[in-house]
């Protein structure tokens, strides 16, 4: 309850803050809400809900791993942070090239367009969003703020700015589970 009562306080803030408070979209704003809080629902009171977001997250776990083990074959010792320490170049970096590289393939055969194009139609049926932006927003559930943009980098020079600041938002307010 006190997080619910948080989601308002941060919206009634953003209202009062906001330049022009006529522009507001309140559908986007409800359905947004009402989702979240249904979602909230499913994945933390119902065990199909758990097993799903845990199997989710199983999978874009082990799809990391697989950077890890190609850093590991690449610079051997170096990329161990037991011995090392925390080294960007060797912990971080090889992950964003492999999560690009392996989403440039998806994007190659046409898989990823197709995954845009049904987030599209839901998303904007239900809060009138972009399929691009949700997409990157649910990747930032699972990935992070630098990985989940990747997965939609070809829509990125298109997106107006208030996608863009969505983009931004939603990847600064997400916690990765990775």
């Amino acid at each position: 309850m006190i997080g619910v009562l948080g989601l308002i306080i941060l919206y009634g803030t953003a209202y009062l803050l906001s330049r022009d408070r006529h522009a507001v979209d309140w559908r986007t704003l409800i359905w947004g809400f009402a989702l979240q809080l249904i979602f909230a629902v499913i994945v933390i009171k119902t065990t199909p809900g758990q097993a799903l977001f845990a199997g989710i997250a199983d999978g874009v776990t082990r799809l990391l791993e697989f950077a890890d083990a190609g850093s590991d074959f690449v610079f051997g010792p170096l990329a161990a942070a037991e011995t090392s320490g925390f080294v960007l170049a060797f912990q971080v970096l090889p992950v964003v090239i492999f999560i690009a590289s392996f989403f440039s393939v998806l994007y190659f055969i046409g898989l990823m367009q197709r995954v845009v194009l049904l987030m599209a139609r839901g998303m904007q049926r239900t809060m009138g969003v972009s399929g691009a932006e949700s997409l990157a927003a649910a990747a930032n559930v699972f990935m992070g703020q630098t990985e989940a943009p990747i997965i939609i980098a070809p829509y990125v020079p298109r997106m107006t700015r208030s996608e863009l600041m969505a983009l931004m938002t939603g990847g600064f307010a997400t916690v990765s589970g990775a």
